[in-house]
């Protein structure tokens, strides 16, 4: 049964089947396995810290709801930006760092639905994404427009191929027929995408015009990234983290086509609370709640994915 304050954003438990959700983890420990085989010897010692700022960017951002059309609001999923400025692996590391912060400190998806919403926010998103991205510039070449053309085209296309997965599975679970979850989970998330593409353009743009080297971590040598400018960075972040309570109070994209096909109800409330709605407990103003939790998830994503980049440093060096 529903629990009456939950306000889900990633695919809550009860919405998957247990062989759907297991496959999910599956493939998620799978890629995620791998996903540090290749880093360890890819991160130098400058993108380390770039690997927790942008971690500490994407949670901050998703939590800031846009509105779209139809009583209907969306959020940036950041794997198409991870896997452009990190690379698609890296970035596979940071969506889980950010989807699990998500999920096992603010009950924002379910714990058995983790696997699969790694899958779809994190590793679809990065790999789809970073590779229409570089087919965009490979066609376009070189410049400030092909590069944000293609950011542009690539985070819209991984949001719907994210959406496109979320379908299949409720589809495989028996929660919607595929004939009617694919088509409103895709509609939905058509004019969601537009907004991952304008924030996606937006953080190009602006790592294009302020620290370019910083877009070539991906594909060519570290960047020199330097303590000035991972201060910023995670300044950013926390002032992005400080609007939270701007965010949209529509249904997100899955809220509402779980409402409008009348699964909503199988959500199940989760196993244990610790900032359930991202707010803490003891904190009155609501307002205040909610940026001090967002604040609060921003420093602990960044620390889990600074620490998890400077294992893999480690390991590469012994």
């Amino acid at each position: 049964m529903i629990h009456p304050s939950v306000a889900y954003l990633h695919i809550p438990d009860g919405f998957l089947s247990l062989a759907v959700a297991g496959l999910g983890w599956l493939f998620a420990t799978a890629a995620i396995g791998y996903a540090l085989r290749q880093t360890r010897g890819q991160l130098g010692e400058k993108q380390i810290p770039l690997m927790g700022v942008l971690a500490a960017f994407i949670f901050a951002a998703q939590a800031i709801n846009f509105p779209v059309a139809g009583g209907t609001s969306g959020h940036l999923l950041g794997g198409t930006l991870a896997a452009i400025v990190m690379g698609p692996w890296a970035a596979v590391l940071i969506m889980t760092s950010v989807i699990g912060v998500q999920a096992l400190v603010f009950q924002d998806g379910g714990l058995l639905a983790l696997g699969s919403n790694i899958v779809n926010m994190g590793i679809l998103t990065a790999f789809a994404g970073h590779l229409v991205y570089s087919l965009v510039r490979k066609v376009m070449g070189a410049g400030r427009r092909s590069l944000l053309a293609a950011g542009a085209v690539g985070a819209w296309l991984s949001v719907l191929l994210g959406a496109a997965a979320a379908a299949i599975e409720l589809a495989l679970s028996g929660t919607s027929p595929l004939k009617i979850a694919l088509p409103a989970m895709v509609g939905t998330h058509v004019l969601i995408g537009l907004g991952e593409a304008l924030i996606t353009v937006g953080a190009l743009g602006f790592l294009y015009a302020a620290r370019r080297d910083l877009l070539s971590i991906g594909e060519t040598a570290p960047a020199q990234t330097g303590a000035r400018w991972v201060a910023v960075g995670l300044g950013l972040a926390l002032g992005i983290a400080a609007l939270s309570p701007l965010a949209s109070g529509d249904p997100d994209g899955l809220n509402r086509v779980a409402a409008d096909l009348g699964f909503d109800g199988r959500a199940l409330a989760p196993l244990y609370e610790i900032f359930s709605g991202y707010g803490l407990p003891l904190v009155q103003d609501p307002s205040v709640s909610k940026v001090a939790a967002v604040g609060l998830g921003t420093l602990i994503v960044f620390g889990i994915a600074f620490l998890a980049a400077r294992l893999q440093r480690r390991r590469a060096n012994a």
